[in-house]
């Protein structure tokens, strides 16, 4: 046992396992770090000179452009508002359209017009009654239809038509009340006959 811890080769061994142990322990507290490449320098948000780049171009585009949206949103609204006033004031003159419309037929119903034709044929007429009696004027017009009759007591003067009225109204309640409404209608009358629309109508 002596020879064995006095032997040369025991002492080399132990020397190396000490050795080793020594390097493990050392290596295992070191960390190692990847050394950065020379003249290269870690970037971020704080150091990238991009973030602070300022280019005056994109900022006067980026306000044009703002500017310009601005005032299409602004136009917008007008047109908005111009389609509303629109939209109201076509509802107020399709109203007035309405009670226009409702007075013309109204008024169309109120009224009798004369067409040339019957103003011809009335004027034509008129000459040879204003010459009879108011009884055989009232007579013959018993025997005539409204739209011919009326033309023609319009066209007599007052008192003629009148006394012819007063004759009709004699002649029985039918001719009584006909006499009544032909009356009326003399009063709805739009115009007198004249001349000139007989001349037009007649060449």
């Amino acid at each position: 046992m002596a020879r064995i811890l006095q032997a040369p080769w025991l002492a080399a061994l132990l020397g190396t396992i000490l050795y080793l142990i020594t390097t493990f322990v050392l290596m295992s507290r070191v960390t190692f770090a990847v050394p950065e490449p020379e003249g290269k320098v870690a970037l971020s948000a704080e150091n990238d000179p991009s973030w602070h780049f300022h280019n005056p171009e994109f900022n006067q585009w980026l306000a044009q452009i703002k500017t310009e949206k601005e005032s299409l949103d602004q136009r917008e609204q007008q047109l908005n508002e111009l389609q509303i006033r629109l939209n109201s004031e076509r509802q107020e003159i399709m109203a007035v359209t309405q009670t226009v419309y409702q007075l013309q037929s109204d008024f169309d119903k109120s009224v009798v017009r004369f067409t040339a034709d019957q103003v011809a044929d009335a004027k034509r007429q008129s000459k040879v009654i204003a010459n009879m009696s108011p009884d055989g004027a009232a007579k013959m017009m018993s025997e005539m239809p409204d739209n011919q009759t009326l033309p023609v007591l319009f066209s007599l003067k007052t008192d003629q038509s009148g006394a012819i009225l007063d004759a009709m109204s004699q002649m029985g309640r039918p001719e009584a009340e006909r006499a009544a409404r032909l009356t009326m209608q003399m009063r709805k009358v739009l115009s007198a006959p004249t001349n000139s629309a007989s001349s037009t109508a007649k060449p």
